[in-house]
């Protein structure tokens, strides 16, 4: 891998995947292209040996596994991030009109963003229609590809205390511009044209706005990538693309992308669901192993639960601890909390740091400032189905939750040979032991 053809495939990537119905649409292609077969949730597996396999769940969750030449192997090899990202979900009934001459679209929060970071900038919407098919429902991606909404500040001159701060309103301030009253068309007829549909035929839909910015590499040396979403999605490509080029070991490895990590997790496509857990138990018992190997297999497993982490900011150092203060370009960060908000403990975190220095993949480590709480990720709720040894990872970024987002050049090379060494290593896990081989 090439650090400046890998970051290309980022960026356009991003640009192929407003959100997560179209990331692990792509994901899927990008499997299949190197042999994968997917596997429907309702149908019965059968596995054959060395071969890579995947399945979806609520088209917005997905994983993905290659089996053992030979049935019996050491552990799950599982790394797991999410595929969405705070944005603003489309309500139903969404057209309102303002003044009589301008139609907004009715909106909800989804995640923690921030707000300010979306308004003057070219946004659309993205999602997943339910159109009735027969006697039947069918699910349908739409992207209306082109510069349709904006968000517009209030001018300065009609509150001129702005940028002494704001407190938005969602329901007030972050309903975007769709049209003028008046106008011929509407949102449903819009939808139903991009999707090939008749408009009466579309029963529900599961729609998100999205920044239409296309992400670039910037800064005197190219050593910066600016992009939104890169909360997660620069942990999911850098993961995929390890996955894909890993080969070895004595694991089975699984990569996992979850949806809903951005609020809570509780989904059944989210890391709190059964998804992982079921996956896991299927692949187990197609290979031969009953329940009591699979409580031995998963105690000689690992996960890392991969969500970018906080860089140290220019110009707010004292919002960082003291002396873990990770930077972009510094490499794959190792993240710990008292308070468990992430997996890592001890005896995990010795295990990745040995593993990253036998890949020769630079480690540095994040801790919250002991007076400023921090968020929390998918590792801890994923442990909650899935028990076994896990470490929280990510990279270095800065205006985490923006609607554009910046991270180092360098690091996804980083957590992609991190990943593809993690997926091909021979990991021996025995009670508070390990043995790490690449």
């Amino acid at each position: 891998m090439e650090q400046s053809e890998l970051n290309r495939g980022l960026l356009e990537f991003l640009r192929r995947s407003p959100n997560c119905f179209f990331t692990v649409k792509n994901i899927s292609e990008a499997l299949e292209e190197r042999g994968y077969t997917p596997l429907g949730e309702g149908d019965r597996w059968v596995l054959e040996p060395g071969r890579g396999y995947y399945t979806v769940r609520g088209m917005s969750s997905l994983a993905a596994f290659r089996t053992p030449p030979e049935q019996a192997f050491g552990g799950f090899h599982i790394l797991a991030c999410h595929g969405d990202s705070p944005s603003f979900r489309i309500k139903p009934n969404a057209l309102i009109t303002a003044e009589n001459r301008y139609v907004r679209l009715n909106v909800e929060r989804y995640g923690g963003s921030l707000l300010s970071t979306w308004l003057d900038r070219p946004l659309s919407l993205a999602g997943r229609l339910l159109v009735r098919a027969g006697a039947g429902v069918e699910s349908r991606l739409v992207n209306v590809d082109r510069d349709l909404l904006v968000i517009p500040h209030l001018a300065i001159h009609m509150d001129r205390s702005a940028n002494e701060g704001w407190k938005y309103s969602v329901q007030r301030d972050m309903l975007p511009l769709f049209a003028a009253a008046g106008g011929p068309g509407d949102l449903t007829g819009l939808l139903a044209e991009t999707a090939g549909c008749a408009p009466e035929d579309i029963l529900d839909t599961d729609l998100f706005l999205y920044n239409r910015t296309p992400g670039t590499v910037f800064g005197l040396h190219n050593e910066f990538i600016g992009a939104p979403r890169l909360d997660d999605m620069q942990c999911v490509y850098a993961a995929l693309r390890g996955f894909l080029d890993s080969a070895g070991g004595n694991g089975l490895p699984v990569l996992a992308v979850f949806d809903t990590e951005e609020v809570g997790s509780a989904s059944r496509q989210g890391a709190a669901g059964t998804f992982l857990a079921d996956t896991l138990e299927r692949v187990s018992r197609c290979l031969g192993a009953d329940r009591e190997d699979l409580r031995r297999i998963l105690s000689r497993s690992f996960l890392l639960s991969a969500d970018n982490a906080h860089a140290v900011h220019p110009a707010h150092g004292e919002k960082a601890d003291p002396v873990n203060r990770p930077v972009m370009n510094g490499g794959v960060v190792l993240k710990y909390s008292a308070a468990r908000k992430y997996t890592t403990d001890g005896f995990s975190g010795a295990v990745f740091r040995l593993l990253c220095q036998k890949a020769e993949v630079p480690v540095q480590t994040f801790v919250n400032h002991a007076d400023i709480p921090g968020g929390s990720t998918l590792g801890n709720i994923s442990g909650t189905q899935v028990s076994v040894p896990a470490v929280d990872i990510g990279l270095a970024q800065l205006a985490m939750h923006s609607a554009w987002e910046t991270a180092g050049a360098a690091d996804t090379l980083h957590l992609a040979r991190a990943a593809k060494a993690f997926f091909g290593c021979t990991l021996d896990i025995c009670g508070e032991n390990a043995r790490v081989e690449l």
